[in-house]
């Protein structure tokens, strides 16, 4: 009998007070492409079930940054996610990501990819491009950990 394995992949996370944007790496951790908006009162049960399904091997997680380059007053909350997320993954590495500009450049792709305007309304269609953004410019930068 034959059993399918999952694959290695990589999981992009744009953490919010309210909604949380993932994205997920295809197998060859070439590219990224958002999976689903979740309410971030659920985020870490999402990703349980998410890693049962999955190897995951790193999360990129989008980390608020001021134009000087220190954390902007949002990172207290990211700061928050990410004892949870190592507390409910000990042994998956963390990787942080500067998601300055993200929600422009999501809202940017959407009009590019030519979805309405009624349609890019929807801010949980723009955290989980958020969330393929950060992730794809993680593994832009650093393929040698992707």
């Amino acid at each position: 009998m034959l059993t399918l394995r999952s694959v290695d992949r990589i999981i992009g996370i744009d953490y919010g007070k309210k909604r949380t944007g993932i994205a997920m790496s295809d197998p060859l951790m070439l590219f990224a492409s958002p999976v689903e908006t979740v309410q971030t009162t659920n985020i870490i049960d999402y990703l349980k079930k998410l890693g049962q399904q999955e190897s995951i091997v790193r999360f990129v997680v989008g980390y608020p940054m001021n134009m000087d380059n220190k954390p902007s007053e949002a990172a207290a909350d990211v700061d928050v996610f990410l004892k949870q997320l190592h507390k409910a993954f000990p042994d998956i590495p963390v990787s942080l990501e500067d998601e300055r500009f993200t929600s422009v450049l999501a809202h940017r792709s959407l009009i590019d990819g030519g979805v309405k305007k009624m349609a890019r309304r929807d801010k949980a269609a723009v955290d989980k491009v958020s969330a393929a953004l950060i992730l794809q410019t993680f593994m832009d930068r650093k393929p040698e950990q992707a």
